[in-house]
């Protein structure tokens, strides 16, 4: 079974003969506002009849709440040492580029 992920590139490190690519998994994120963050918690704990007399008092005091990217798992990070000819037969990727990884036990 292979498992093929992006990984974006987060720092490269070019030392004449070799390069070193750190790479992280391409996670993706989706924005959440705090305040819907806390307004689930809440709405698990209390009784129905109670949160509908408390949730408008609390919907105005969280009302300026940040939105915050939320990250569903932690991220994969791998670091690779190549030959320098390898990597510029690759296209040379920079930092910020997609690189697609095929992990797999053989």
């Amino acid at each position: 079974m292979s498992d093929i992920v992006q990984y974006q590139i987060q720092q490269l490190v070019d030392n004449g003969q070799t390069v070193q690519i750190s790479l992280v998994e391409d996670v993706q994120t989706e924005p959440i506002s705090q305040k819907q963050l806390m307004m689930d918690a809440i709405n698990k704990k209390i009784d129905p009849e109670l949160r509908d007399q408390i949730m408008p008092f609390l919907e105005a005091i969280l009302q300026a709440q940040p939105t915050i990217a939320i990250k569903s798992y932690a991220q994969t990070a791998i670091t690779i040492t190549m030959p320098k000819r390898r990597f510029e037969r690759m296209g040379s990727p920079q930092v910020g580029q997609r690189l697609e990884v095929n992990i797999r036990k053989i």
